[in-house]
């Protein structure tokens, strides 16, 4: 791919929890698009490996620790002297069951990842890109579940809304500095994290990758059934980072879901 057609030439982007699925995915092809890129994630070895494949580089970082971001940003600031994209991917999930039952200590625990976490990425981003001259682009993954209820736990659910919410307070803030935030919103994305969470719901360590896609397959989208993949999502991070939405696009949340939120396919049989 040439210069000229790179969307991401010579930018500088870190990505949280980019050791492995859609945070991955989107190293590789920022990559492929010409960023300088940081994996951050506390996967070791799957960072190192993710990181030397591509050119970049891979630092600890655990997310819900306000100090190791901090660390992560400042290290692409003495590296490469700015920072262009900020895309805070890490998460996690617990599958607490009924909001009867729940275990209000594990759902701090997600809200210290999923919730404060993306604080953290937004906070020292922002102060980074401001200080780099203006500009810059901050990209936060959300889900299908702060969308349309019953597809993810309680707890789950309410730090993903918690983000959409953030993101629009962040955009409207840091609009006047040339920053614009944004969010993706995945569903049925056959990650880890989904396979486990399938793995806890229908009570059965064996379940795999292959098992989790037909499942969300046969639940399907409006697009042949068909699931997503954590490349579509690493398509959506690229739009949103890239000079294609800058023009005038802040505060959204792309929902790559095969419009799986939006309408029901049920009702395909009216027009066949």
């Amino acid at each position: 791919m040439s210069n000229l057609k790179k969307k991401l030439n010579e930018k500088v982007a870190i990505i949280t929890g980019g050791a492995r699925g859609i945070g991955a995915a989107t190293a590789r092809l920022f990559a492929e698009n010409g960023a300088y890129v940081i994996v951050a994630d506390i996967l070791e070895k799957e960072g190192v490996h993710v990181a030397d494949s591509i050119g970049g580089c891979y630092v600890h970082c655990d997310v819900s620790n306000e100090a190791d971001v901090a660390a992560v940003v400042e290290l692409a600031m003495r590296r490469r002297g700015r920072l262009d994209v900020m895309f805070n991917n890490a998460g996690m999930t617990v599958n607490e069951g009924s909001i009867m039952e729940m275990d209000v200590g594990m759902v701090n625990k997600l809200v210290s990842v999923n919730v404060n976490g993306v604080v953290h990425g937004i906070k020292h981003a922002a102060k980074a890109m401001i200080k780099g001259g203006g500009g810059g682009s901050i990209i936060c993954t959300s889900s299908s579940s702060a969308v349309m209820g019953g597809l993810g736990a309680h707890g789950y659910t309410l730090s993903k809304a918690a983000i959409n919410g953030l993101v629009r307070t962040t955009a409207c803030e840091l609009g006047s500095h040339g920053i614009r935030v944004n969010s993706v919103s995945p569903h049925g994305v056959p990650t880890d994290i989904l396979v486990n969470a399938y793995r806890k719901y229908l009570n059965n360590d064996k379940v795999d990758v292959a098992e989790v896609t037909d499942i969300v397959a046969e639940k399907g989208s409006l697009l042949n059934g068909r699931p997503g993949t954590v490349e579509d999502v690493a398509q959506a991070a690229l739009f949103l980072a890239s000079q294609e939405s800058s023009g005038f696009i802040t505060g959204h949340n792309l929902v790559v879901d095969g419009g799986y939120t939006s309408a029901t396919k049920t009702l395909r049989a009216m027009y066949n």
